[in-house]
């Protein structure tokens, strides 16, 4: 799992940079829109609702958007007809790639991703080709300053209901199956551990270490051209990169 804890790291250094230049404000928007009109108006029963709000909290997404945007889901306003789609590929060194998507204009977005693949060494592949080489998670993390004690954190967690802990530089994660990560959630809570995040994730089964410099660079720029797409989500990979390339 330690490529997912690097590229999760990275994720949310990114999402701290686009916050600041409001790149992120029509993925934030979609993905309340989509929440909405998939589980209703209230994020207390709506997971998906609430994580969407967090995030947009997070990168500076004005209330009366998050208001707005609720509003388009639930059709009390006009909105843009959006498909959720996922796409799968290979970059270079057979590293695979689950690419989450919402678009209104699927010909566009697969001719974009199609191009991103082939300009860094890799192909957009049919579905299916990928996504069983990943598995779908809840993932809880928490900052290690805010943690007193690891294993008091292991013990609770998996009295809530937890699969497993990962461990990396500055977070824990933790992993639940996605039925479960609201009850773990709140069961770390009610200890009074403070959560940074809650999502729903695809973690490599396997991961693929990389240990050439010049393939992480053209895997690291494939990751960040496709994280960078209007109609992009979020992106998951295999690689398992080595910390100096990383930075």
């Amino acid at each position: 799992m330690s490529g997912h804890s690097k590229w999760s790291q990275i994720k949310r250094q990114k999402a701290k940079t686009d916050a600041a230049k409001g790149a992120t404000f029509s993925k934030v928007a979609r993905e309340i829109i989509v929440a909405t009109r998939t589980s209703g108006t209230d994020p207390e029963q709506n997971f998906r609702l609430r994580t969407a709000i967090d995030k947009a909290k997070i990168c500076g997404f004005p209330n009366d958007n998050i208001k707005r945007a609720i509003l388009k889901g639930s059709g009390g306003l006009e909105c843009e007809a959006l498909e959720e789609l996922t796409y799968e590929g290979y970059g270079p060194d057979g590293v695979a790639v689950l690419v989450l998507a919402m678009t209104d204009n699927r010909n566009r977005t697969a001719s974009d991703l199609r191009f991103y693949f082939s300009k860094n060494g890799g192909n957009l592949g049919e579905n299916g080709c990928a996504n069983f080489l990943f598995e779908k998670k809840g993932v809880i993390t928490l900052n290690k300053e805010n943690v007193k004690d690891g294993d008091e954190l292991l013990l609770i967690a998996a009295d809530a209901g937890a699969d497993d802990i990962k461990e990396s530089d500055d977070i824990y994660e933790v992993l639940t199956s996605p039925d479960e990560v609201m009850a773990v959630e709140q069961g770390l809570k009610k200890d009074n551990f403070t959560i940074e995040s809650t999502e729903i994730s695809f973690l490599p089964i396997n991961t693929i270490e990389i240990s050439d410099a010049e393939t992480a660079k053209k895997i690291l720029k494939l990751l960040d051209m496709l994280e960078s797409h209007d109609d992009v989500q979020q992106v998951f990979s295999n690689a398992d990169i080595k910390d100096e390339f990383l930075e």
